[in-house]
């Protein structure tokens, strides 16, 4: 592989820092969105998704403007997609809607950085149209086949297991250190096979993409992209050590190695999908983990039913995917002129579709608001996505979630939340940072 452009010698994109670009767009996320012009509504602003005031300003949408033009925005232009049945037909319509990169990508900002230099420019194969999103996928499937997971699902019990009766039983800790990272950080260790005592290094890594325009963390995009290019540092150690290696290895970064369509990436290229294998073995289990456990203590009823039925977990695990929505929002450009619920959508135009507002579609998801462990056809929800680029671990996420709880209520009468989550400030993964716990027995 090609050396990397030293981050040091990139030209900033931006002439601002964070924190003005923050104070540019500062707006009081408590505010009654019904009390704010329906054009001047931005619902993307990552301010409501950390206050964890969202969900009023999407009700708000799905009742006046399923299909929502924000007009200006600290992500430029772009329209909302807020009810079930337009974002699936966008999610499942490649051809009139884009994914690639050089349009966009997938998410509200990324076209801020279309004409930054590779330093900051780092395409993944979420963020490619066919052929070369299929081709690039098809290298990495194999890990994620049911033969796999399943020679994974007793690895994914015994950590389970130890993590869980580490716990310290009636005192207060932080759940999503404690369980949700710890898992999924050493499950990530695995499927690219380094040391388990770098997981936290990937998990750190993980977190900087979401952290990267925050000014409690990095100054500059600069500087969290200097961060980033430390994991291609990592990983390039490894590609070589692959490379080198006598026979073939069975993990993500001797697939991409090998496989004809990504072996021979340049350097921004690779870090893009180290980064998209790591975010998205991460993201969507984790917060999924933490969010079930805060989904089931506001809603004790279903709690008691839980108990009552265990049986009752695999179906539990799709509605709390549902009712998490760990990943808010994806993002389409729009390839051709398109109609969409009585909107003229033009050539070019960003496109968001917001799974945690689909997944709230009372058309859809009768009683959306409340978290029903024994839902009907909740495996529809949208939370992996639809199409082509339906996320890939899936089934993954899911057996961790069913195996931690059917784990759990082994151990535990109750987890007990006994503070205030604080949430992640994204509104592209609907994270929680803390959630404050104790374990009951």
């Amino acid at each position: 592989m090609a050396e990397p452009s030293p981050v040091a010698d990139a030209v900033e994109p931006f002439e601002l820092s964070n924190a003005e670009v923050e104070a540019e767009w500062a707006i009081d996320p408590y505010r009654d969105p019904y009390d704010i012009p329906l054009t001047e509504l931005n619902p993307a602003h990552q301010a409501r998704f950390e206050a964890d005031t969202m969900l009023p300003c999407f009700e708000r949408l799905r009742r006046e403007a399923p299909v929502h033009y924000t007009a200006d925005s600290q992500f430029g232009p772009y329209w909302s997609v807020c009810t079930y049945a337009p974002i699936k037909y966008v999610d499942t319509h490649e051809k009139l809607f884009s994914s690639d990169l050089a349009k966009g990508g997938i998410r509200l900002g990324g076209q801020i950085l279309q004409a930054a230099d590779s330093t900051y420019h780092l395409p993944m194969f979420i963020q490619q149209d066919p052929p070369k999103h299929g081709a690039q996928r098809k290298v990495v499937a194999p890990m994620f086949t049911p033969r796999h997971l399943a020679e994974l699902e007793a690895v994914i019990r015994q950590r389970a297991c130890v993590i869980l009766d580490g716990l310290p039983v009636g005192e207060t800790f932080d759940w999503v250190r404690g369980v949700s990272v710890e898992l999924t950080g050493q499950m990530l260790a695995t499927l690219f096979d380094v040391p388990q005592d770098d997981r936290h290094l990937l998990i750190h890594w993980s977190d900087t993409v979401e952290r990267i325009g925050d000014p409690a963390y990095f100054e500059t995009l600069h500087d969290g992209f200097a961060e980033l290019w430390k994991c291609w540092e990592y990983f390039d150690a490894v590609w070589k050590d692959r490379v080198a290696a006598e026979a073939p290895g069975n993990d993500l970064i001797s697939m991409l190695a090998q496989g004809e369509s990504t072996r021979n990436m340049p350097p921004n290229e690779y870090l893009g999908n180290i980064l998209l294998l790591i975010v998205g073995g991460n993201d969507t289990t984790r917060n999924s983990i933490s969010g079930g456990v805060l989904a089931l203590n506001r809603h004790p009823a279903e709690y008691d039913k839980l108990l009552a039925n265990p049986g009752l977990i695999p179906n539990m695990v799709s509605e709390i995917i549902r009712w998490q929505s760990p990943v808010a929002h994806m993002v389409r450009t729009a390839n051709v002129d398109v109609q969409l619920g009585g909107e003229q959508i033009r050539t070019g135009d960003r496109v968001c579709m917001w799974y945690i507002s689909g997944n709230r579609d009372e058309a859809a998801f009768p009683e959306a608001e409340r978290l029903l462990i024994d839902r009907q056809n909740v495996r529809k929800h949208l939370s992996f996505g639809f199409g082509i680029h339906r996320c890939l671990g899936n089934r993954l996420a899911e057996m961790q979630l069913r195996i931690v709880w059917e784990e759990i209520l082994k151990r535990f009468k109750r987890i007990e939340v006994v503070g205030e989550p604080v949430y992640l400030r994204s509104s592209f993964i609907h994270g929680i940072r803390e959630l404050p716990v104790q374990v009951r027995v």
